[in-house]
């Protein structure tokens, strides 16, 4: 593979000519790189098409025209803090230019025609024109002109000035793309297709950023399938149970499998039973039952005479599963964390190094040196976005061939599934266990404060456990604590004895304590932040409040409403919202009200919003992607995922002439490394 071909585009920007350090950093901060292939890959956002002429009295007002006229005038200003105005006229009306600033005099002469370019305001004036140029030399005036996305202090010139550099800088490359889909699409050339973008004469089609685009997701595409492929080739070992001690767990449940578990269940077995290490993702939606069904795979770990480890991100989920254990797990088990210490942590960390504990549960603390275990062989991670990719790997590191498990309870839409966990196995749980009872969810205006007070006197008279969930005032941990006791002491007027508080910032023995009283009953109203989302069953609670239920993601408002529900009564959602709602906010709110189905709100969520907040975190869409909009490109996704599946089976180690260039497809989209580990060693 002649990667050396493609150096030019990987040299940094301060190569192109009138790139100076200063112009570099600007231009770095605007492209999110500083290289010539970051300049290349920084697509316009729209363009101006100035080849058509308009007539002034045709112009309407914010209109961008290009006019030729004939000067007429100049008035200069009396003072400083004046324009210079100058009178034109192409015979069908009158306009004025207006410049606060620099006056080009040169090219505004009276008795002169010029093209001119510019928005035009409703008193027929355009302010500091984008362009002038003798009307004899249109050459001198652009045809289409691209807008780019700027930074303060980078004007349009500037790229195009180094862009022109950057495109002749262009090497000769082979097609990567199949030629009958190249004829069937339309699609120009690699490098054809960003002349047309970055330089055009005419408006672009669609079709050329459609080229770019699926350059881009076919690229991932085929990394992912590599990655794939290295997680099946990794060695393992088969890991098989004669099944007693699933019978016995099931049996102190007290609940049979539905047949969605069942079916999970026997993809996790097949992958365990497997020469190879698994490397599977497991979607439980709300209350599916996902946790069961991991304590059984971990439990045919312990059948086949092995260790199984489950790795919680917070410590009130991960004794929340080791309660779990205890109650219906037959064999030991133990909690690490980083409130386990002195003679405890001595006695758990023991039994971990010589296996007479063969389930771990834990925390981060369970990846940090000094956790050895005698024979891990596999490693759960549950909510899996919420740790680092480094995490994850570290506790399956923990053992000489883990397989590996994580799951998540927030439902992933398809397009993230193909463009963010493309290289595992994937299990989706959908469905609910007996004796879960649907959630009525309702919205309400918070002007309508006090009477959701009222309703919610009334379910703590019926005997019902209430959350009241405060909202993230933003991503300062400091203001949402502000928040949740501030709602904390408005209800305390009323409620007294009956309410409890928790929030991040407490000790965790605190909040525990605050929970744990929930639970029991001692209060029964908590005010809470995001801390309940994951980890907190309270069989008793069957009424949530969430404040200002529009800043939240609907993945995570779905998450918080799935604390209720878990009990005999029948159970409520009351989402609050403010009075101000936007359109958008109001149709994400009311498909949360009309489905309890996670895998159709994440999708629907999606659309509507794109990536940001899917997982609970504030993104602003998918990371990562400069040409795509996996949001908008979906059917692109689909096509790209198809055509590298077909690759890589018929040449897995891309030694065709076509895998050849797919190389260089790679490289260009920084994704060679996926390459290199597989056919590495």
């Amino acid at each position: 593979m002649e990667t050396y071909t493609l150096d030019p585009l990987f040299a940094e920007i301060t190569a192109l000519r009138g790139v100076g350090p200063t112009l570099a950093k600007l231009m770095a901060r605007a492209l999110g790189g500083d290289r010539v292939i970051d300049l290349l890959f920084h697509l316009p956002e729209t363009y101006i098409d100035r080849r058509e002429r308009s007539l002034i009295r045709d112009a309407l007002p914010g209109q961008t025209v290009t006019l030729e006229v004939d000067v007429i005038s100049i008035t200069l200003p009396e003072t400083a803090r004046q324009p210079t105005k100058v009178s034109v006229t192409d015979g069908s009306g009158f306009a004025e230019l207006v410049f606060f600033r620099t006056f080009p005099q040169a090219k505004l002469r009276p008795g002169t025609r010029v093209l001119i370019g510019g928005k035009i305001d409703d008193r027929r004036q355009i302010a500091h024109p984008d362009h002038i140029a003798p009307a004899g030399q249109p050459e001198q005036f652009p045809g289409v002109e691209q807008v780019w996305p700027l930074t303060a202090g980078l004007f349009a010139w500037h790229l195009r000035k180094a862009m022109s550099d950057a495109l002749h800088r262009i090497p000769a490359m082979p097609e990567w793309h199949d030629p009958a889909l190249m004829k069937r699409e339309g699609w120009p050339s690699f490098a054809d297709a960003l002349h047309v973008l970055q330089a055009p004469t005419t408006m672009p089609s669609p079709i050329i950023r459609r080229r770019l685009a699926y350059d881009e997701l076919l690229a991932g595409q085929i990394a992912m399938g590599l990655m794939r492929r290295r997680s099946r080739e990794r060695p393992g070992r088969p890991l098989t149970g004669d099944g007693h001690l699933r019978a016995q767990t099931l049996l102190a449940f007290g609940h049979d499998l539905t047949e969605p578990q069942r079916e999970v269940l026997h993809e996790i077995d097949a992958d365990l039973a497997a020469p190879r290490r698994m490397l599977r993702l497991l979607q439980g939606d709300v209350g599916s039952g996902k946790t069961l069904v991991a304590i059984l795979a971990m439990l045919r770990a312990v059948e086949a005479g092995a260790q199984a480890a489950i790795m919680a991100p917070t410590e009130i989920l991960a004794r929340q599963h080791a309660r779990t254990l205890a109650r219906i797990a037959p064999v030991p088990s133990a909690l690490l964390a980083g409130t386990v210490t002195g003679k405890e942590r001595a006695r758990v960390l023991e039994g971990f190094a010589d296996g007479s504990i063969p389930i771990a549960i834990g925390t981060h603390a369970l990846v940090q040196e000094g956790v050895a275990f005698r024979d891990l062989a596999l490693a759960v991670i549950d909510e899996q976005h919420r740790f680092g990719v480094n995490q994850r790997l570290m506790l399956g590191a923990k053992g000489e061939q883990s397989d590996v498990l994580v799951m998540t309870a927030t439902p992933i839409p398809r397009t993230m599934l193909l463009t963010q966990w493309g290289e595992m196995q994937v299990s989706r749980l959908s469905g609910k266990p007996a004796g879960r009872k649907p959630i009525k969810t309702t919205t309400h205006p918070l002007s309508t404060l006090g009477i959701v007070c009222d309703a919610v006197a009334r379910a703590i008279s019926r005997g019902a456990n209430v959350y009241w969930v405060c909202p993230m005032v933003s991503e300062s941990e400091q203001m949402d604590l502000a928040a949740v006791e501030a709602r904390y002491a408005s209800l305390s007027e009323r409620f007294g004895p009956l309410l409890g508080l928790a929030h991040g910032r407490q000790d965790t023995n605190v909040r525990e304590a605050a929970i744990a009283d929930f639970a029991a009953g001692c209060t029964r109203l908590l005010i809470a932040t995001t801390v309940i989302e994951v980890g907190v069953d309270v069989p008793s609670a069957s009424v949530i409040v969430i404040e200002q239920a529009e800043r939240f993601g609907l993945a995570q408002l779905h998450q918080l409403r799935g604390r209720v529900g878990r009990g005999e009564a029948e159970s409520f959602c009351l989402l609050l919202y403010d009075d101000q709602l936007s359109e958008t906010a109001r149709k994400r709110l009311m498909l949360l009200r009309e489905t309890e189905d996670g895998f159709r709100i994440a999708d629907e969520d999606f659309r509507l919003r794109g990536g940001g907040d899917l997982l609970g975190t504030r993104q602003s869409g998918l990371p990562g992607w400069r040409l795509a909009n996996p949001e908008t490109d979906e059917g692109l996704l689909h096509m790209a995922g198809r055509d590298a599946e077909a690759l890589l089976t018929r040449d897995p180690a891309l030694e065709s002439p076509r895998g050849q260039a797919i190389l260089l497809l790679l490289r260009l989209f920084n994704r060679l490394d996926a390459f290199r580990t597989l056919h590495s060693g």
